[in-house]
């Protein structure tokens, strides 16, 4: 049997001569068993055009021109669904053009992002970069809400710690997302950064700002891996005594500067401790932050002299570190990590240690 010299033709053309020759009964069972298969595969790509996964009419509508076109749907779509660190699901048709930042962390991610036209609000303290002191303020903790709604966002951006229930309820009312952020690993920190990225279109730029600051890293700790590990104890506040433990991400930033954080078997992030643990433990670095936030007094710093017997006391290692760059889970946290390297390892730092209280 001549063919021609057409490959789909030849298949075609022996598909045919095949059907031809088989038995009438058998014929009925291969065209039934066809027409199952057919059925399965419809009722898949409708499953997928018009099923679960996304009640929104863009998506659906999106989704069935992929089916109609025969591509599949997610050929067409970007994914716009989002998981915050409370758990909550957000969908963000598009990417977002004004935001209010809640921290001065996300702040700063945002406009090392470059997304400084979409930036509208932030808090009384975001200070960095210099541009953020130009935004509208709209308080902190307990930020004011008409305020707010008065800048129109449409994404508010927020640390997961100062989530109030009537903020998320009015704001979910009036269909505004709200991103809550909660840095308790440097990782997260890049995941953060990722997350935004991808809210707002920037993936390219998060991949070269997180890698970028993984290559920091990687040289920061590497000029303290062979060096005996000191023991620290991080002051945030001196009366009562409240340091950083595990699920604070400022305890893996001590341990990556080549320190032990002495309140590393505490049970919560920001643990009290009495003094009686502090002379058990007996720290060989006190470090105080100092900065615009977040401050311990020198007076305070001064006080812990009394302390004789520890050795941080003796060997004259009470260091001050600047707060915004250690206590901001952002883009500067690797300034923040070399100002550690400084205070619990001079030997190994490559700048001056940072000013004694």
């Amino acid at each position: 049997m001549r063919c021609g010299c057409n490959p789909q033709g030849t298949v075609e053309a022996l598909g045919i001569f095949y059907l031809r020759k088989v038995h009438p009964f058998h014929l009925q069972r291969l065209s039934a068993v066809c027409l199952g298969v057919w059925c399965c595969v419809v009722l898949a790509w409708c499953s997928i055009a018009f099923g679960e996964g996304s009640g929104d009419p863009t998506v659906m509508k999106r989704r069935q021109q992929g089916i109609l076109t025969g591509m599949p749907f997610m050929a067409n779509i970007t994914p716009r669904t989002f998981i915050d660190d409370a758990g909550r699901k957000l969908y963000i048709a598009k990417a977002p053009m004004r935001v209010v930042s809640l921290a001065p962390s996300i702040t700063e991610m945002l406009f090392a992002l470059g997304l400084d036209e979409q930036i509208v609000g932030v808090t009384d303290f975001c200070n960095f970069p210099p541009a953020a002191s130009s935004r509208p303020k709209i308080g902190y903790a307990h930020p004011n809400l008409e305020s707010l709604l008065a800048l129109n966002p449409d994404l508010v951006a927020a640390p997961k710690e100062f989530a109030r229930a009537n903020l998320l309820t009015k704001l979910d009312e009036l269909k505004i997302p709200v991103l809550l952020l909660e840095a308790t690993s440097v990782e997260s920190v890049f995941a953060h950064i990722h997350t935004l990225g991808r809210i707002f279109d920037r993936v390219s730029v998060a991949h070269a700002l997180t890698r970028a600051m993984r290559e920091r890293m990687a040289a920061i700790t590497a000029r303290v891996e062979a060096l005996p590990r000191r023991r620290v104890l991080y002051v945030i506040n001196s009366e009562p005594l409240i340091t950083v433990g595990p699920g604070s991400y400022l305890h893996q930033m001590i341990g990556l500067a080549g320190g032990i954080n002495i309140a590393a078997g505490a049970s919560s992030p920001y643990p009290r401790l009495t003094m009686e643990m502090v002379l058990k433990e007996d720290p060989e670095v006190l470090i105080f932050p100092m900065g615009s936030v977040e401050t311990v007094p020198r007076s305070e710093q001064q006080a812990w002299r009394r302390w004789t017997t520890l050795s941080a006391v003796k060997q004259e290692r009470l260091r001050q570190v600047p707060a915004d760059a250690l206590n901001r889970p952002g883009p500067r946290v690797m300034e923040g990590l070399d100002a550690l390297v400084a205070v619990i390892h001079p030997e190994a730092a490559v700048a001056t240690p940072t000013e004694r209280p």
